[in-house]
């Protein structure tokens, strides 16, 4: 790596592990305001991501929003955004009592029914809401750690910081590559052992996931949901979760089938859809906590219109 990579990669993870010391010291009305004014500014500054996110929103609400209405709705989501990186920062020094009391899970009862038959969980969510928070709540409940897996970042120490950081909010965490032992191997042996798993699905970074209709446009996502649960016999939920005023929401969805006849590919693709549909149902009715910056749909670009084809 060059000089200048060096000196770039120090400063990122010298700027995350800086927000993690400052934000935790700040009384929390002050971090709040601060965020949310930070993330208000994003939106009016309107870079590459903001757009993108405006253009992914629109598709959210069919086109259905006045530019100023489509603008409101960007603005609360970046103010969203940047609540779940307060959070985030804030998290190792939040009581866990005070984060379980203020969280709820509608549709619980389908968790529950599945570890009452000894079944292992595959929990499919979106890039939605704080679901580091969700992970507070799901390890104080099961009484021990789930295994979620975490995408390589650049560069490695800003990796093994976000590593730690979840480490120590009670989650096993195991990299997606570069790993001891493949992450997929893991994965089904902790499911197998009716462990719990959470996994984000709504971006494909492989470019090789499983076409769906998502929003009723095509794309792709992850089969490793489908096709764990298929390899384990664990049962595969969607869950969605949302900010709830001061506190969390995370919507359970029932389980999605994937044993039954016919081709595996197949049902991991039929189960994929039902993911996808599940995911839209829940995102739709607070489309502003769904943080994603980046492309899903490739025909929609920054700044594009849902009308455009």
């Amino acid at each position: 790596m060059s000089r200048a990579g060096q000196l770039r990669d120090r400063l990122t993870d010298g700027g995350y592990a800086a927000g993690w010391r400052a934000v935790r010291v700040l009384p929390e009305p002050v971090a709040r305001a601060a965020f949310a004014a930070g993330g208000a500014l994003a939106a009016r500054r309107g870079g590459r991501g903001v757009q993108q996110l405006r253009a992914n929103l629109d598709v959210v609400t069919a086109g259905r929003l006045e530019d100023d209405a489509l603008a409101e709705l960007t603005r609360r989501a970046m103010q969203s955004y940047a609540r779940y990186w307060m959070e985030a920062f804030r998290l190792p020094s939040m009581r866990t009592e005070r984060l379980v009391a203020a969280s709820h899970m509608p549709g619980q009862e389908h968790f529950e029914q599945a570890l009452a038959q000894g079944r292992g969980v595959v929990f499919a969510l979106p890039h939605s809401g704080n679901w580091d928070t969700a992970g507070v709540w799901l390890v104080d409940f099961l009484g021990g750690p789930f295994l979620t897996v975490a995408e390589r970042l650049r560069p490695e120490s800003l990796f093994r910081r976000f590593v730690a950081f979840r480490e120590g909010l009670g989650m096993r965490v195991v990299p997606l590559t570069g790993g001891e032992r493949p992450s997929s191997t893991m994965l089904k042996e902790w499911l197998s052992a009716g462990g719990t798993t959470c996994l984000l699905v709504d971006r494909d970074l492989s470019g090789a996931g499983i076409p769906v209709t998502f929003f009723g446009r095509r794309t792709t996502m992850p089969g490793g949901p489908a096709l764990l649960a298929a390899q384990t016999g664990a049962a595969l939920l969607p869950a969605v979760c949302q900010f709830d005023g001061d506190g969390w929401r995370f919507v359970v969805h029932p389980p999605v089938p994937v044993d039954g006849p016919g081709r595996l590919r197949d049902r991991v693709t039929a189960a994929m859809q039902q993911v996808a549909d599940a995911f839209a149902t829940t995102i739709a009715e607070q489309p502003e906590d769904w943080h994603v910056l980046g492309r899903i749909w490739p025909e929609v670009g920054p700044g594009d219109r849902a009308g455009a084809r």
